[in-house]
């Protein structure tokens, strides 16, 4: 009766498009029957439950597929193992699943394809796993295998031969099998089934029950899962478990991972008994203890300072205590207890041991004198001799013997074989050499001779003797190395050169091919070591600066050394060869200012000098008045940053200095620091009456005072002007206006019917009539003063008589006559005096 997972399960594991047997022909048979409801809607839900189950299966496989490692992957193909079924995906899921169990185990998982004999192992082929590799072999060729295995091993020597049980290994991983663990059934991988049926439900060669073998390491438990190839999983179960020191409270751990540490201090007493454990808490014996102490040998004779873990040493005196006979003492080597009694005390025999007497230690034992009658080494004769001591001589005792091939007898000393010089003419076992052997019994022994072919390792010779057929594989092994040799991987002889060094968890040890004292830390490898990326740091021959770009002395670089004859060879690829660079520029920034001082700058190392910042220079040139208009550039002869220097612009500007209050003229000369020169040039300008043209000196019509710049403005002609009187001004030429003070000589009648002959001391009032009332300014100032002489006279001369009114007119006629020279040349000063004035004025 099939398991209760199994008719639960049935579908589930079914590959896509493949049904069982009876399903097909339960699924055909209602189809062949007459249409009916219950029978169609049976098939249809049939057909839904393979639909659903043909779907899980595919994503399973999808998952579990795709899910799996390509490192997992590679490891099972290049240890050979494949696992055939209808299925590729399937048996891809499984090659992962053992190699999960693989690496938690930490053993080595083999699943061959194919057996010794090169032949696929089918799914219906009884066949047998190995329990060291777990690979797959065909019962029948592991048999062959194991008695031509140790066949060969007892053919070594004759004296053994057929009587030694000699073990036979595993073709693949060497693992050894005594003669009675050869094959002779076929059963499932748990064991428990002999001769499994082929179900396309379950595992090939499987038996589909629970494994229930004992997981290794062993610790009570078995194993949960279904027969299955390969070694069986890490114990799963969860216990209680204490520290190694057993100092910690117990906690819950996995069953296959017990062993934990609390990191305490052991404590335990050393086998030294004298000092305590140091370690933080582990498993097993404690370690020796590390200490010296002065130790006594065995006998006690000697002392020396020794491990304290190893109390117990012998010294290479002998021991030399006296034994009980008091005559001798102990001859042993240093050795603890008792020394024995002597060695030549009580009953001893003579030398025939026929006779036996009780001597003192000190005498030896007489020979009894009779005949020895020892069995001599022929085992046919006794010794003649007397009792004597030490060995009996070779029998020499003539006896008629026959050769080993029957052919011939003689008459020869019993310790001696007699062989006959006939060579046996037969042929040996191998077929290939004569047998040779002097007096050959017939049966001739196998071919004693090497067979001398080279075996499939290409790496031995067969070290069997010549043998019928092909040789069997090489049976040595090869430590299969990394590179540091610190981990290796046994592997058959001939199977290193395709085996993949192992990974080593080590720290390559490669010395570096560059100049850093050290390579960057990486794992042991095959191979050359990758390309060194540590900081070059070597300093810069211009500015010692560490060159902060990747080591570059062992780089890649493309080259092609052949040189094409003509246009009609091909150039070849290119070939790549190891190479120094030299380090690139520096790239560290160094402040630098530029040519012109304006600014400094971070500019790389290798281009470390002034630079120009294209500003303009702005130096003050020698003008003093401009600034140079060049780019920044260097500049020498100065230290002053704002004065420039003979790299500068020369200024070719006119001057550009102010010009004086009133010089309208430039500057004729180029552009100069300070004040400009006095202006030398002739200005040329109307004059006052604006009639002739004068050229007067710009400095001197500058510098001169109002007065004087008057005069200058003359042109020293009478002045055209029209005064408002009608006449001409009789002044030069003047500025400004001419005045209502005409001298033109006119005729007037004043009131009192004189004629005056200047207009100057006339005051014109014109009415609105156009008469002309000329008052008589003089006539009236003369009557003033006539009046004050009067009041003067009569003050000092009295009171005079009035007279007629006649008498006054003469007499102030006469008066007026009288100050008339000096009232002229009075007004001919005042009128000087006003002249002056008014040309002052203009």
């Amino acid at each position: 009766m099939d398991p209760a997972w199994r008719q639960r399960g049935r579908g589930r594991g079914q590959p896509q498009g493949q049904a069982s047997r009876p399903q097909r022909e339960r699924a055909a048979a209602p189809a062949a029957e007459s249409p009916k409801t219950p029978t169609a809607s049976s098939q249809s839900k049939f057909e839904e439950i393979r639909k659903s189950n043909q779907a899980a299966a595919q994503r399973l496989v999808q998952s579990q597929y795709s899910s799996s490692s390509d490192d997992d992957v590679d490891d099972i193909v290049d240890d050979g193992g494949k696992v055939e079924g209808k299925d590729g995906k399937r048996g891809k899921i499984l090659a992962s699943t053992l190699t999960t169990y693989t690496d938690q185990t930490g053993e080595t998982t083999h699943t061959d394809g194919s057996c010794l004999s090169l032949i696929p192992v089918d799914h219906t082929v009884p066949v047998w796993s190995c329990a060291g590799c777990f690979c797959l072999f065909h019962i029948p060729c592991i048999q062959k295998w194991a008695k031509d295995s140790v066949f060969l091993l007892s053919s070594v020597t004759d004296e053994d031969f057929g009587k030694k049980d000699h073990p036979w290994p595993c073709p693949k991983c060497r693992y050894e099998y005594s003669p009675s663990q050869t094959p002779s059934r076929y059963v499932c991988y748990c064991g428990k089934v002999q001769d499994p049926s082929l179900d396309p439900w379950l595992l090939p060669h499987s038996c589909g029950l629970v494994c229930d073998r004992a997981l290794n390491p062993a610790c009570g438990h078995h194993c949960l899962l279904l027969c299955h190839p390969g070694p069986c999983p890490p114990c799963p179960k969860m216990v209680s478990v204490s520290c190694m020191c057993s100092k910690a409270m117990p906690v819950p751990r996995r069953c296959s991972n017990k062993p934990w540490s609390c990191q305490k201090t052991c404590g335990k007493t050393l086998p030294c008994k004298q000092h305590a454990c140091n370690s933080s808490c582990h498993s097993g014996v404690c370690e020796p203890c590390p200490r010296v102490s002065v130790q006594r040998c065995v006998c006690g004779q000697e002392e020396a300072e020794r491990q304290c873990a190893s109390p117990v040493w012998h010294c290479q005196q002998p021991c030399g205590r006296p034994l009980s006979c008091g005559n001798h003492t102990c001859e042993r080597m240093c050795h603890s207890g008792l020394c024995g009694a002597c060695p030549r005390s009580g009953n001893r025999a003579c030398p025939c041991g026929k006779s036996k007497s009780s001597l003192p230690c000190t005498e030896d034992v007489p020979t009894c004198g009779d005949t020895c009658d020892k069995v001599m080494e022929c085992g046919l004769h006794t010794c003649s001799m007397r009792c004597h001591r030490g060995a009996c001589e070779t029998c020499r005792q003539e006896v008629e013997k026959q050769c080993r091939c029957g052919k011939y007898t003689r008459l020869m000393p019993c310790h001696k074989e007699y062989l006959c010089e006939s060579k046996c003419p037969n042929t040996r076992g191998c077929s290939r050499h004569q047998c040779r052997r002097k007096c050959c019994s017939g049966n001739c022994p196998p071919c004693d001779q090497s067979c001398g072919r080279s075996l499939g390792c290409r790496n031995h010779k067969c070290p069997s003797v010549c043998h019928q057929g092909s040789c069997y594989p090489c049976p040595e092994t090869v430590d299969v190395k990394c590179v540091c040799e610190s981990t290796s991987l046994t592997v058959p002889c001939g199977r290193e050169r395709s085996t993949k060094p192992p990974r080593c968890k080590q720290l390559c040890r490669s010395p570096p091919s560059c100049h850093h004292p050290s390579r960057e830390t990486h794992r042991c490898h095959p191979g050359p070591c990758p390309p060194c990326r540590q900081a070059c740091l070597l300093a810069l021959k211009r500015c010692q600066h560490p060159c902060p770009q990747p080591c570059h002395d062992q780089v890649m670089v493309k080259t092609s050394d052949r040189v094409l004859a003509g246009p009609w060879e091909q150039s070849s690829e290119p070939a790549f060869v190891r190479k120094a660079l030299p380090c690139p520029p520096c790239l560290v920034p160094i402040p630098t200012a530029c040519l012109g001082e304006h600014e400094v700058s971070p500019v790389p190392c290798h281009r470390r000098e002034p630079f120009s910042c294209k500003r303009v220079c702005g130096r003050t040139l020698t003008c003093g008045n401009h600034s140079c208009t060049k780019d920044c550039h260097r500049v020498t002869a100065t230290t002053n940053k704002l004065q420039a220097g003979p790299e500068c612009v020369v200024c070719e500007e006119g001057c550009v200095n102010p010009r004086p209050p009133g010089c309208p003229h430039p500057c004729l000369l180029a552009c100069h620091p300070g004040s400009c020169p006095p202006c030398q040039q002739m200005t040329r300008q109307r004059c006052h009456c604006k009639i002739s043209l004068l050229y007067i000196d710009c400095l001197t019509f500058r510098s001169a005072e109002d007065e004087t710049k008057a005069d200058l403005g003359s042109c020293k002609n009478q002045c055209p002007k029209q005064l408002s009187c009608g006449h001409h001004c009789k002044d030069l030429c003047h500025p400004g206006h001419c005045g209502d003070k005409c001298s033109h000589r006119v005729k007037l009648k004043c009131p009192c019917k004189r004629i005056k002959k200047v207009c100057f001391y006339l005051n014109m009032v014109y009415s609105t009539s156009d008469d002309v009332i000329i008052m008589c300014t003089q006539h009236q100032m003369m009557k003033k003063q006539q009046a004050e002489l009067e009041a003067f006279e009569n003050r000092q001369k009295g009171r005079r008589k009035k007279r007629g009114k006649r008498g006054e007119e003469e007499e102030a006629e006469g008066g007026w006559r009288r100050y008339r020279v000096v009232m002229v040349s009075l007004g001919g000063v005042l009128l000087a005096a006003v002249a002056f004035y008014l040309i002052q004025m203009d």
